[in-house]
């Protein structure tokens, strides 16, 4: 059974971010299409939690790549998988840790 999948405040302020940032640094074709690919993402996920690499550091944290520049990560809980943050290195690389 699917679980539902929820975004952190931090990771919906990256997300929105990053889409201005595609939109703006590259197109809205650009942001669409990257939109589509977080979302075959998120549902991969939501149907196989433990699909991706799990952290070897923190315990229930996993790393789902979206593409080559960006990634989230998240954690499982009982009923639901929550995005705890995304990062995408087209951008500030010190901003992962804001």
């Amino acid at each position: 059974m699917a679980k539902t999948v929820v975004l952190s405040a931090t990771a919906k302020t990256k997300l929105e971010a990053l889409l201005v940032y595609l939109q703006r640094e590259w197109s809205e074709k650009a942001k669409q299409e990257f939109i589509e690919k977080l979302d075959v993402k998120i549902k991969q996920v939501s149907r196989f939690p433990k699909s991706c690499p799990e952290s070897a550091t923190f315990k229930n944290l996993y790393k789902c790549v979206v593409t080559k520049q960006t990634t989230f990560y998240y954690r499982i809980k009982e009923k639901e998988i929550e995005v705890i943050t995304l990062f995408d290195s087209r951008q500030d690389p010190q901003k992962l840790n804001t």
